[in-house]
């Protein structure tokens, strides 16, 4: 006589079908990497968000290349201001009007970093906002524009500012 412990034949059969249910229903829970391996959900999340971090790494080493660009430039942040509503375009990036006002007694140009950053002050994005030929005295407009799609609440502020 077979013995089948405490589950009975119908028992064990029972628990292998829960098994691989519970097995066909993860699986679509799960992505694959780039070797068609399973990928789970925390791997998923801590490679968009390595994605994320490289593409603002790119963004602040080019305003740092665009920056550095301005051969003698002096530290102009007292003539920018920046309107402290964040609205979103239509192809979903986030923008902020920029208006620099030329303090120096001839024409100049300038470029003014513009960062973008969640409501708790987390980095976003950061960009380099160029007026050029800007009166003496006047004022001029600009739009700053993030390289990508930002979401949540989107703050920007004027990190530097350089006329030359």
């Amino acid at each position: 006589m077979q013995r089948y412990g405490r589950h009975g034949r119908h028992g064990i059969r029972g628990l292998i079908l829960a098994a691989a249910a519970t097995t066909a229903l993860a699986a679509p829970l799960t992505g694959c990497s780039d070797d068609n391996t399973p990928a789970s959900p925390v791997s998923k999340a801590a490679s968009a968000a390595s994605e994320a971090g490289e593409a603002l790494a790119s963004a602040t080493a080019e305003v740092g290349r665009r920056l550095d660009e301005f051969k003698n430039g002096v530290n102009a942040k007292g003539d920018v201001k920046l309107d402290s509503h964040v609205t979103t375009d239509s192809d979903g990036r986030s923008t902020a009007k920029v208006t620099v006002t030329n303090s120096a007694s001839s024409e100049k140009s300038y470029a003014v970093q513009v960062n973008f950053r969640d409501k708790d002050g987390n980095l976003l994005d950061t960009v380099v906002v160029t007026v050029n030929d800007v009166a003496a005295g006047a004022s001029k407009d600009a739009t700053a524009r993030s390289n990508r799609t930002l979401s949540g609440d989107v703050i920007a502020d004027i990190a530097r500012a350089v006329r030359h």
